[in-house]
Parts: structure tokens; C-alpha cells; sequence
């Protein structure tokens, strides 16, 4: 399995921690480990359930999971730290850009503690044209589980839950989905 790590030799700590004159550690956690370590921190964190989501903009305005009903909504739940994270965001401002007039919007839901200027000059660098909303870390929203990062979820014009994609996506992928759901018939999720 591939790591980022590489070997370090004894450094200058080496006066402070004997041991590492004899012992050769890595340098970094593989990725694996990077996610099973931060899952157990959050899960250990004490962390919101989806009945107590609170989600807010920028500029803190609480906002809603049934905002642009009408439209296919993915929810696009990110860490600025996250390298899959940062990959698929111009698949996602390439699928917002192509559809937010028509039929289809992008939200993104930051999972961190940053302030709102910090988040706001990432956005502003990365050039993401989506609505990006602040969410407490949590492993469960009221769409469903977020097992690790990015976690979408799309959304159906009716307000169904109709597909979940752990990792990476992309703009070709959310819209070939969308167009098979239109091939039948998608039942409104209110009587």
C-alpha cells in the first residue's frame, strides 16, 4: 500500500530521546492511518448528530438541507485539509457552473473549526463559485452517514436521498447519475 511516509534518520532531538539514535520511525502516518486516526478523534470529540446539524454560511445565517428544492442538490461534505477534498473541486464548480441555472446546484459543507476570513480566502484561491456552508465535524448528517472525506450526497428535485458516494467525484459521473435517474420516474418523498 502506497504512504506518504519516508524514513527519517536520528535528528537533532536525538540528545533529547536516546532511543532515537537506535530506532528509525517514519516520518508520517499512511493514509489509511491519517483517516482511522482522525475518525477516532472525532468520534472521541463527542461530536453532533444529524437531529442537531447546524449548518450557517459564511456569514453565519442558518441554513437549510431543503434550500433549492426543485433542483438535483449535491451536498458536498469537505476539509480544506483533505487532498481527495481539493481534487474534485473543479469537477464541482465545472458541474455547478454547467447547471445551477437550469436544473442541478452544488453545496458545499465545510467540516471544520476555521474561522469564516480563513475559509473565505481558501474559497476565494480555489475559485469555488458554489455556496459553501459550515457544518460541526460529524460522521452523521440528516442525509445519511459521513464515514470519511469528501462524502456527497445527491439529492433529487422531490427531496430524495438517491445516491451517497464516499471519495471522489466527478462532473461526467454526477451527471451521467442524473440522467439514468430521468429515465424513471422519481416519486415525490411527501404524500
Amino acid at each position: 500500500m502506497a504512504t506518504l511516509c519516508q524514513i527519517k534518520a536520528p535528528g537533532p532531538n536525538r540528545q533529547r530521546y536516546p532511543l532515537a539514535r537506535q530506532v528509525r520511525k517514519p516520518s508520517c502516518v499512511s493514509y489509511p492511518g491519517r483517516w482511522i486516526l482522525l475518525l477516532g478523534c472525532l468520534l472521541l470529540a463527542g461530536l453532533a448528530s444529524a437531529g442537531e446539524q447546524s449548518l450557517h454560511d459564511l456569514q453565519g445565517k442558518p441554513r437549510s438541507l431543503v434550500e433549492f428544492e426543485g433542483k438535483w442538490r449535491l451536498f458536498n461534505y469537505w476539509a480544506t485539509w483533505c487532498t481527495p477534498c481539493l481534487e474534485e473541486i473543479p469537477e464541482l464548480v465545472r458541474f455547478h457552473a454547467r447547471h445551477k441555472d437550469r436544473d442541478a446546484v452544488v453545496i458545499g459543507i465545510n467540516m471544520e473549526q476555521l474561522d469564516g476570513e480563513a475559509l473565505a480566502f481558501f474559497i476565494r484561491e480555489l475559485a469555488i463559485n458554489y455556496p459553501i456552508w459550515i457544518s460541526p465535524p460529524t460522521q452523521q448528517s440528516a442525509l445519511g452517514a459521513i464515514p470519511g472525506l469528501p462524502t456527497s450526497f445527491l439529492v433529487s428535485p422531490q427531496g430524495e436521498v438517491v445516491a451517497r458516494q464516499v471519495g471522489v467525484v466527478s462532473a461526467r459521473m454526477i451527471e451521467r447519475f442524473i440522467e439514468r435517474q430521468g429515465s424513471r420516474k422519481v416519486e415525490p418523498s411527501h404524500p
